[in-house]
C-alpha cells in the first residue's frame, strides 16, 4: 500500500512538474494570448459605439441599432479568441469549439425558426429607404401609419386609431403600398344627377367648383369629368383630379370638402341630386274570382 502511494504520488508530481515546465516554456505565448483577448474585448466596446453611431444614421429603430452594435462586438470578440488560441497553439480546441458552435447553431436555429425569420426580417426593413416610421402603408389586409419597427413586429396605427401588429416575415412576403412615396394623390368622387339636369351645365359646374375649392387645381380643365351610366333614378358621373397629399386622411379629408362644396353647388342652382324612391300604390282593384270548392266541383259534375 506504501508502495502504491508514493508511485502515485510520484506520478502526480511529475504531472505538475511538466505542466509546470509547459507553461514555463509557453509563457511568452500565454501572456502574448492573454493581451490579445484583452485588447479585443476593449477593442469590442470601441466597435460596439462606433457601429452604433454608423447605423443610427441609417436606421430610426434604436432596437436595430442595438442588435447590429452588439453582434458586431460579439464578432470582436470571437475574433480575439480565435487569434489567442492560435497563438496557444490550440488548433485542435479551436476545430472542436468551431464544431460546437456550428452544431449549437443549427440546433437553434431550428428550434426559433420563425422567431429568427421575424427578426432578420425587420433589420432587413429598418434598412429599406421606401419604408419609414411616419408612412402611410396598406399591407395584408391593413391600412394605416407606420408607428414603430422593430426586430419582431411591424406596427400600424389605421385611421380609427386602432393598433395593428403584424409580424415582419409578412410584411416582406407580401405586397405594400405606400402612399407616403408620392407627394400627389388622386380623389376620385361618384354622384348622380337627375334626369331633368342640363348635363353641360352639370359638368362645367362641377369643375370650376373643384378649382376654385382647392389651390392644387389651377384650372377647370385639370379635373377629369366623365358620365358613366343611365343609373335607376340619375344620370352617374366620376370625377377625378388631384392634390397634394402623402396619407389617406388627406384624402379622405380632400373628398368631403369637394363633396360638400359641390352640394352647395348644386343646391344654388338648382340641380337634383336623385335618390331611389320606392312607391306604394294601394288604388289598383285586383280581380278575384269566387272558386269553387273541390267538393262542389265534384257534386255539379
Amino acid at each position: 500500500m506504501k508502495d502504491q502511494l508514493n508511485t502515485a504520488f510520484g506520478n502526480l508530481k511529475d504531472k505538475l512538474f511538466g505542466w509546470f515546465n509547459a507553461i514555463i516554456e509557453n509563457l511568452p505565448n500565454l501572456i502574448l494570448a492573454i493581451l490579445v483577448f484583452v485588447a479585443a474585448f476593449f477593442l469590442a466596446r470601441y466597435v460596439s459605439k462606433l457601429v452604433e453611431k454608423l447605423v443610427v444614421k441609417r436606421v430610426e429603430q434604436k432596437s436595430i441599432s442595438l442588435v447590429v452594435s452588439r453582434i458586431a462586438s460579439v464578432i470582436t470578440v470571437l475574433v480575439g479568441l480565435f487569434i489567442a488560441l492560435g497563438i496557444l497553439n490550440l488548433s485542435q480546441a479551436l476545430t472542436s469549439l468551431l464544431a460546437g458552435a456550428g452544431v449549437i447553431g443549427l440546433v437553434v436555429g431550428l428550434a426559433l425558426q420563425g422567431t429568427l425569420s421575424n427578426t432578420v426580417s425587420g433589420i432587413v426593413l429598418s434598412f429599406r429607404d421606401r419604408i419609414r416610421i411616419g408612412n402611410w402603408v396598406e399591407t395584408n389586409g391593413y391600412s394605416g401609419e407606420v408607428i414603430d419597427i422593430n426586430l419582431n413586429t411591424f406596427i400600424l396605427k389605421e385611421a380609427d386609431n386602432n393598433i395593428v401588429i403584424v409580424p415582419n416575415k409578412m410584411i416582406l412576403e407580401n405586397p405594400l403600398k405606400n402612399y407616403s412615396l408620392t407627394t400627389r394623390m388622386r380623389v376620385f368622387l361618384e354622384c348622380g344627377v337627375g334626369y331633368e339636369s342640363d348635363l353641360e351645365q352639370v359638368e362645367k359646374l362641377t369643375k370650376d367648383t373643384i378649382a376654385k375649392t382647392f389651390d392644387q387645381v389651377e384650372k377647370p380643365e385639370d379635373v377629369e369629368f366623365y358620365y358613366t351610366e343611365f343609373g335607376d333614378s340619375s344620370i352617374n358621373y366620376l370625377c377625378r383630379f388631384w392634390i397634394d397629399a402623402d396619407s389617406m386622411l388627406e384624402k379622405l379629408r380632400a373628398k368631403t370638402t369637394a363633396i360638400i362644396e359641390i352640394k352647395k353647388a348644386y343646391d344654388n342652382a338648382g340641380i337634383n341630386i336623385p335618390f331611389p324612391i320606392r312607391t306604394l300604390q294601394f288604388d289598383n282593384k285586383l280581380g278575384i274570382e269566387n272558386s269553387k270548392t273541390p267538393q262542389e266541383s265534384f257534386s255539379e259534375n
